[in-house]
C-alpha cells in the first residue's frame, strides 16, 4: 500500500511542477519574469549583470518551458508503467528487508 502511494505522490508532484514550470515564465499571475526583484538583487550584489539578462531572456524561458514538459513526461510515463513501479518498489523493500540483521 505504501508502494502505491509513493508513486502516486511522485505522479502527482511530476503534474504540477510541469504545470508550473510550463506557465510560471510565460503567465503575467506570478509577476513579470524579468523583473523579478529578488534576481536583480542577487545579480546586483554578486556582481553579475548578465545573469539578469540572461535569466529574463526568452531562451531561459523555453529551458524552464522545457523542463516542465520533461516532467509532464515523466509524470505521464510513470502513470502508464504504474504496476511495474510499485513492483518494482515492493521487491526492493523485500530485499531490504532480507538483509537487514536481527538485535
Amino acid at each position: 500500500m505504501v508502494e502505491k502511494l509513493t508513486v502516486i505522490f511522485f505522479i502527482v508532484l511530476c503534474l504540477l511542477l510541469g504545470f508550473y514550470l510550463i506557465l510560471s515564465p510565460w503567465d503575467t499571475l506570478f509577476g513579470s519574469w524579468g523583473e523579478n526583484y529578488l534576481l536583480v538583487f542577487i545579480s546586483d550584489r554578486a556582481g553579475f549583470p548578465i545573469l539578469h539578462k540572461t535569466v529574463a531572456s526568452n531562451w531561459f524561458r523555453g529551458a524552464v518551458t522545457g523542463l516542465g514538459v520533461l516532467n509532464l513526461f515523466i509524470a505521464f510515463w510513470e502513470a502508464a508503467h504504474f504496476k511495474q513501479s510499485v513492483a518494482l518498489l515492493q521487491s526492493h523493500d523485500g530485499k531490504a528487508r532480507k538483509n537487514e540483521r536481527p538485535v
